[in-house]
């Protein structure tokens, strides 16, 4: 990466742990935290999921402990972007084709239901996390993508209407100071968060619940016995009558028949060094999330405190690193934003989203162990909600049910959680992307 490019103050971490940096734990009240020998749940992964089927699981109750293979959301909870929307990718006519209109229907209003619950359980628990309902613009890469989204507005299924309205590209520059787009779209319900801030203050609560967290201590088998399981970590073992697995991009080794389920994708983001006066007013004026409708999409955004531009998307075949992502990922914004082009970049960093082989994310029991993951892109407030729902379930709760119960968790012969054909759908999107499809 050229100097030129760089801050004096670069960094290949997060711009959302400048705030609020990696948890230590031991001066969140935990001290020399230890393996008890057994527990009533034991929860793998300490990101959104895990914490919020704690903090369901802690308040009944139960004996949690939680362990994670690094620190405490040091995953994608605290590296991504910090849009919420009430998206879900299958249409409803695909879900329709699969699983018919009902249940085609329910699964998309989980997406609208994990949005409203998020917002309630921010102002719940008096969690200060900038979280602010602002809207997404969803920019139009071609004339024919225009039409498109004109069709899909009046296509919307009653019991998921969005308010959304289309912005014609005379009307552009009252949503996004830039003319690479051919119009768009406005989605008024979707909302803006820190997400490292959003994740301590989970965090936070679980420990008030006296759930134990126990970061840098990662699984390495499960097994049944007796009545439970053991699950095999660095630090030992603990047995646990019950299991939940929480680890979306993440999962390893310790659970194979989740692993071949899940696609790790990387998803590379970067941060602006601060603008000058007014730049933000006129290229971003309504605080809005931004994407746009290609299918290699870049979404991007100002920090909360409208400093800077918080830039993100897919930029290689192969999974890289931030310091080859972050000049291409500076060229596709100067691309949109040609005034940025000597803007230097303070922040270049990865993390890993956990997509499925039909889209869908899962939650479920496989062989007696709870689960909940693949949030394929969208993963705030669905993460959060289906985190409590998996945490309902192993309770017994009838409020646990949802839209994804039941729902075949697919795989594909030969995959194993490497995914290997991920260079060569990127090339074919990407073509598409060209031919404008």
């Amino acid at each position: 990466m050229s100097d030129s490019l760089l801050t004096d103050d670069f960094k290949t971490t997060p711009y959302w742990w400048e705030k609020t940096p990696p948890p230590e734990l031991s001066l969140l009240g935990k001290p020399n935290i230890e393996l008890p020998q057994k527990a009533d749940v034991v929860i793998i992964g300490a990101g959104y999921t895990g914490l919020s089927a704690a903090l369901q699981t802690a308040r009944a109750g139960r004996h949690t402990v939680v362990v994670d293979a690094e620190n405490a959301g040091a995953g994608c909870s605290t590296r991504n972007g910090g849009q919420i929307s009430t998206s879900i990718k299958p249409t409803h006519k695909a879900l329709a084709a699969k699983y018919g209109p009902e249940r085609a229907f329910n699964i998309l209003k989980e997406g609208h239901t994990a949005l409203a619950w998020l917002e309630d359980f921010v102002s719940t628990e008096s969690i200060d996390c900038h979280f602010k309902v602002v809207g997404k613009f969803l920019g139009a890469h071609n004339p024919a993508q225009y039409e498109k989204l004109g069709k899909k507005l009046n296509d919307s299924i009653k019991g998921l209407e969005t308010k959304a309205f289309l912005v014609p590209r005379s009307e552009q520059h009252q949503e996004l100071g830039t003319d690479r787009y051919f119009g768009g779209i406005v989605y008024p319900n979707v909302a803006s968060v820190d997400p490292a801030r959003l994740h301590r203050g989970l965090l936070d609560r679980v420990i008030a619940a006296d759930a134990t967290v126990i970061p840098f201590n990662p699984a390495l088998d499960i097994t049944k016995e007796g009545d439970g399981f053991r699950v095999t970590t660095n630090q030992g073992s603990i047995w646990a009558k019950e299991v939940i697995v929480a680890s979306n991009g993440y999962t390893g080794s310790a659970t194979p028949w989740l692993r071949r389920r899940i696609i790790p994708i990387g998803s590379y983001i970067i941060g602006t060094e601060p603008l000058t006066t007014g730049q933000m007013d006129r290229l971003i004026p309504k605080d809005r999330m931004v994407g746009d409708t290609r299918k290699m999409v870049f979404y991007y955004r100002s920090s909360p405190d409208r400093q800077r531009i918080l830039f993100g998307g897919r930029v290689s075949h192969a999974e890289t690193n931030p310091l080859v992502s972050g000049p291409k990922l500076h060229a596709r914004m100067v691309d949109i934003f040609p005034e940025l082009a000597k803007t230097r970049i303070s922040h270049s960093w990865v993390g890993f989203v956990g997509y499925t082989f039909d889209s869908l994310a899962h939650l479920g029991k496989n062989d007696g162990v709870h689960y909940a993951m693949g949030y394929c892109g969208s993963g705030v407030s669905m993460s959060c909600y289906l985190g409590m729902r998996i945490g309902q379930q192993l309770l017994g709760q009838p409020e646990g049910q949802t839209g994804f119960d039941g729902l075949n968790f697919q795989t594909r012969p030969m995959y194993t959680g490497t995914p290997w054909f991920l260079s060569a759908s990127i090339q074919y999107y990407r073509w598409l992307d060209r031919l404008n499809f």
